[in-house]
């Protein structure tokens, strides 16, 4: 059961835009929509948690203009051609590579991990978007589109088509190149006119078979990285669109790419959406956060360890979109009994039928939850007044539901849905089931009865050694205690 926000007024929504580098009031370029394009991921490997991240954050946006009343249309593409295994554009592809690398059909490898990227989108209660856009769904347009342009802005290799940056005005000027604060890589292709010049359509070389390649008036081969989200908002979004998102590091090569090919085929100066917002890193500092470390920090690994999903989604909520969230397991797991909490605070009215909010109390919290979320999606204040809203006591049940149902509609925690056990999530390792401790559970309490205290401590002290919490005097019983 899921609380429609009631039409926002207030604080107008302002934005960083990673553009100009500062805060923009949103002004949709269709009036009452806001259209959306986040990029999303290289379905070559599972994604880790700070892959994740980026789809919180997307996905906070996206409800917050549902929230402020626009029709929104929300596109994530998915890549399954295309991305090499240097940002930089160079190296192999990834799908080519780790198709050959297990001897699979690359088809078959982006299927498996783009429904395991969509299964981590449902475990943390993230929207779906109006558009999947599958890459090798458009690569037509993808060459109609590079043909457009190649006269102009583009020059032929042996190793493909290759984008000319000084063809358009100001390239780079959203990661800062050329300034002190500036970024970016060099990609060391022979031949190549400038050092930042990337690949619009790569050949396949002389005496390979790539799994995916098409013809193209380049010789056959695979579109470039960058080309593909270009192609796809445009598409599915048209141009200029509202707002485009993405990690951080997207922020130093890939959009600025895409800014350039938007610039030369619309012969203008538009980047091609009005806003560029980016999330900062999730960092771990035992390097786990790398794929290439084996066991590294999937939401599965949080799920096997015991950790609810939505416990990781509420860690991200916790700070700011574009500030550095450092993760650690200490962390998570005070996520987890923040978690906790809400729940337990949201259930004496989470079946009351909401009301109109009229209580000033409430209509007061409202208001400043309404001003931190449109002040660039402050969602750790927005949370601290969620908290305010259900510690708040002498007010109408159904009007308090209402007004956490507005809040947690925006932050997307869910807490309408959750029950306590639902938490409660049996960690991979654990050496004792749920019909165990229930055993163990019902032995005590007869010992307890008994005054066989005795007994009643050994059976406590079990249940410790084999992670679970003994809650006594609480309906729930029992947890998992969860240590790593």
């Amino acid at each position: 059961m899921t609380d429609t926000p009631a039409p926002a007024s207030g604080a107008p929504l302002r934005l960083f835009n990673s553009l100009t580098r500062q805060l923009e009031p949103f002004a949709p370029v269709h009036p009452g929509e806001a259209r959306v394009y986040s990029c999303g991921p290289t379905v070559y490997n599972y994604p880790h948690i700070g892959n994740m991240r980026a789809y919180v954050f997307a996905d906070t946006l996206g409800r917050t203009l549902t929230y402020k009343g626009y029709k929104l249309t929300h596109v994530i593409n998915i890549t399954d051609v295309g991305h090499l295994t240097d940002d930089a554009d160079a190296g192999e592809d990834k799908l080519e590579k780790a198709a050959a690398e297990r001897a699979q059909s690359i088809w078959d490898i982006a299927r498996h991990y783009t429904e395991a990227y969509w299964a981590d989108i449902k475990a943390l209660n993230i929207r779906q978007p109006a558009h999947w856009s599958i890459a090798t769904d458009y690569v037509p347009q993808m060459i109609d589109f590079a043909k457009a342009i190649a006269d102009r802005h583009c020059y032929e290799l042996d190793s493909g088509l290759y984008f000319d940056t000084t063809s358009v005005a100001d390239y780079g000027r959203l990661a800062r190149h050329g300034t002190d604060e500036g970024e970016s890589r060099i990609d060391p292709v022979d031949g190549k006119r400038h050092p930042a010049d990337f690949a619009i359509w790569r050949k396949t070389p002389p005496g390979e078979t790539r799994q995916m390649e098409w013809d193209s008036p380049w010789g056959r081969g695979a579109p470039g990285w960058h080309l593909e989200c270009s192609v796809m908002s445009e598409a599915l979004l048209g141009c200029p669109f509202d707002i485009h998102t993405g990690g951080i590091d997207h922020r130093e090569i890939h959009h600025p790419n895409e800014i350039a090919q938007n610039q030369a085929h619309s012969c203008s100066a538009d980047s091609g959406a009005r806003m560029w917002m980016h999330n900062n890193f999730l960092v771990e500092r035992s390097g786990k956060m790398s794929k290439s470390s084996g066991e590294f920090l999937r939401l599965q690994l949080l799920i096997d360890k015991g950790y609810h999903p939505l416990a990781y989604r509420l860690m991200c909520l916790q700070a700011h979109y574009r500030s550095e969230l450092e993760f650690s397991w200490e962390g998570l797991g005070a996520a987890l009994t923040r978690l906790k909490r809400l729940v337990m605070g949201v259930a004496p009215v989470r079946d009351i039928p909401a009301a109109a909010v009229e209580d000033r109390r409430l209509t007061d919290l409202l208001g400043k939850f309404d001003a931190a979320i449109s002040d660039d999606l402050n969602t750790s204040v927005a949370l601290t007044l969620l908290e305010d809203v259900i510690a708040m006591k002498k007010t109408d049940a159904g009007q308090k539901r209402a007004a956490i149902g507005t809040i947690d509609a925006v932050l997307g925690i869910g807490l309408l849905d959750l029950l306590r056990e639902d938490l409660r999530i049996r960690p991979k390792a654990a050496t004792i089931t749920d019909e165990e401790i229930e055993t163990a559970l019902a032995r005590r309490k007869e010992a307890r009865a008994a005054k066989d205290f005795a007994t009643s401590d050994k059976l406590r002290d079990e249940l410790i050694a084999a992670g679970v919490e003994v809650m006594d005097g609480d309906p729930l019983g029992w947890d998992w205690r969860l240590e790593n």
